[in-house]
């Protein structure tokens, strides 16, 4: 069944209460919209705005970006989270430069066969920057369209999703298509939120079976039950040579893969001991630095730093390895919480 009964409400109502002034909308080139739309996944908006800015002052086209170093492509993301999406981001800029003479697809599937982008992503950016009519289906759309239509059943379950790309599908008008997307995700965003939605402002309410049910709470269904999360715990080596702090590259793949990270064990004696094998001169020091804790999706990290002084080289074998001067940083990526903890050596070190 095609409807197009909510969509003319919603472009009267962004036309006065949404979102404008964003730093993507003001030039919706297909590249833009991407980088933006791959930014706000997970993320709020406030949140993106100032890394997008950054990161098209330094990349400001797909060229731009995947002649850079996957290094300065990871600092620019560090303290964004999930950087899988900024390896993604790049391995895709390199396959639009190498594959497709540097232009942004204009096909569905094309898009969706680059890294990192789903159905609904693919949707966003082409229908955003092309005025192509492609539903979307993103968390705040799936929130929307859950309530509106009283869609039961857990929202990550197959059969929820089919009946909401359905109705995505079916409430995406023939014109307008842009506006239209970026309305319903605004709606999401500022209104018809996880928890107290403002249904007294919501344009489609009247017609909303979770408002006129009393189901907003319950509405969308929770996804399916998952396993308790986990506690895990590690022990990270900060060696230190005067300004200067060791840290190993991560594998590729795997939990901050790429970034620069410090030496990472399973406890006290395997660091202990990697650092009187491998660092010429170490000693470790007998003040401990306070645990660190950092959240991920599934699980939860503490983070033990163990320092020891050092006199001279790292003799570590596999994986490569760089000094980092605290005072003169390098333009390296980082997980958020280790840069934390070298920008505290560095003001330990002013002080």
């Amino acid at each position: 069944m095609k409807t197009d009964a909510i969509a003319p409400r919603l472009l009267a109502w962004h036309a006065k209460a949404g979102r404008h002034d964003l730093p993507w909308q003001r030039d919706r080139s297909p590249y833009r919209v991407w980088v933006s739309e791959i930014m706000l996944q997970q993320t709020q908006v406030a949140t993106v705005i100032p890394y997008f800015e950054r990161f098209m002052a330094r990349f400001a086209d797909v060229r731009a970006l995947a002649d850079a170093p996957a290094d300065e492509v990871l600092h620019l993301w560090t303290g964004l989270g999930y950087y899988a999406r900024a390896r993604n981001l790049h391995r895709a800029a390199q396959i639009i430069r190498d594959e497709h003479d540097g232009r942004f697809p204009r096909l569905l599937d094309t898009v969706m066969d680059l890294p990192g982008i789903g159905r609904s992503t693919a949707g966003a950016i082409l229908a955003i920057s092309t005025g192509a009519r492609f539903p979307i289906l993103d968390g705040n759309v799936k929130r929307v369209l859950s309530r509106h239509s009283g869609v039961d059943g857990p929202i990550d379950d197959n059969a929820t999703l089919a009946q909401l790309w359905k109705l995505a599908d079916a409430h995406t008008p023939d014109e307008n298509v842009a506006t239209y997307t970026q309305a319903i995700m605004d709606l999401g965003a500022t209104l018809c939120t996880r928890g107290k939605p403002r249904c007294g402002e919501c344009p489609i309410a009247r017609d909303c079976r979770a408002r006129i049910e009393g189901r907003q709470a319950e509405l969308p269904a929770g996804k399916r039950r998952r396993a308790a999360r986990k506690l895990r715990h590690a022990v990270m080596l900060v060696a230190r040579r005067e300004s200067e702090v060791l840290l190993v590259q991560r594998p590729a793949t795997g939990i901050w893969g790429g970034l620069w990270c410090l030496p990472e064990f399973s406890d006290r004696e395997s660091a202990a001991t990697f650092a009187s094998r491998e660092l010429e001169k170490a000693r470790l020091a007998d003040a401990a630095l306070p645990d660190i804790e950092h959240s991920f999706t599934h699980f939860d990290l503490v983070i033990t730093p163990l320092v020891a002084r050092c006199g001279g080289e790292a003799r570590i074998r596999d994986g490569k390895t760089l000094w980092y001067d605290l005072a003169v940083p390098a333009r390296v990526g980082l997980p958020a919480p280790i840069k934390t903890l070298l920008g505290s050596l560095l003001e330990r070190n002013q002080s």
